[in-house]
């Protein structure tokens, strides 16, 4: 696996323990434009890797330095997710660009690239995460199109196996002890969210980040049968990979 260097500026150092891999898309029109943008000190933007579409890789940040890469969000309680990850931008115009299919040159290099840095950090397949993941309010990337299930297959992350969900379907404007269990399971996965309160906004927010991950055919934000037995298999798994801590 060839790694070609274009350093940026934009980093510190870390503040706390490595314990992540968040995966993004791009967002821009051109990797070309996405790389500068990385790599301009008054952007104050950066990520680790950047993948491009032909699989080649690009580092600008060194993994032991703190990129800035997450912004404001919260995964499993952290809330400064840069100390903590290690950030991969693959190169993808996104939904502002009509969020192009993922070449197969480039997956094959994500999942190169995430396998070889889990080989040599303390990163928990539970905590290989999107950037909608840990910023479900103001994010969607990588989007419904990245193939979670062909990485976690090939030992990237996790993939859930549908179990029984032991609590009923809600919807948002619900309230009661449906709308209760399911905030606990999303929590207990590692989504930031409160464990009190009716379904709101903020809720149907984090069930589209994870229907867009884990049931990207379906995007509704509606916690319904389908969605929760997946949430619940989830949590079964994470729960299952937490406890071996």
């Amino acid at each position: 696996m060839q790694v070609i260097k274009h350093a940026s500026p934009n980093f510190n150092e870390r503040r706390l323990p490595l314990s992540m891999l968040v995966l993004h898309y791009t967002g821009m029109e051109t990797g070309e434009a996405a790389i500068e943008r990385l790599a301009d000190s008054d952007a104050g933007v950066s990520a680790h890797y950047v993948v491009e579409e032909t699989g080649r890789i690009i580092q600008m940040v060194a993994e032991d330095k703190r990129a800035w890469h997450a912004g404001k969000g919260v995964w499993r309680g952290c809330e400064d997710v840069n100390s903590a990850s290690i950030g991969i931008e693959i190169v993808n115009g996104g939904h502002d660009f009509g969020l192009p299919d993922y070449p197969e040159a480039q997956i094959v290099a994500v999942l190169a690239l995430s396998r070889a840095i889990l080989s040599r950090h303390p990163i928990a397949a539970c905590d290989v995460i999107g950037h909608s993941d840990l910023a479900p309010d103001r994010k969607q990337d990588p989007g419904e199109k990245f193939p979670w299930k062909r990485l976690a297959e090939n030992g990237v992350g996790l993939w859930p196996d549908p179990a029984p969900a032991g609590f009923a379907p809600s919807a948002p404007g619900d309230d009661g002890e449906a709308v209760e269990a399911l905030r606990q399971s999303l929590f207990e996965i590692g989504y930031g969210v409160a464990r009190t309160g009716a379904y709101d906004d903020a809720l149907k927010s984090v069930v589209l980040a994870f229907q867009r991950r884990f049931r990207p055919d379906l995007l509704s934000g509606n916690a319904d049968e389908e969605t929760c037995v997946l949430i619940e298999g989830l949590r079964r798994k994470v729960t299952s990979v937490t406890s071996k801590r």
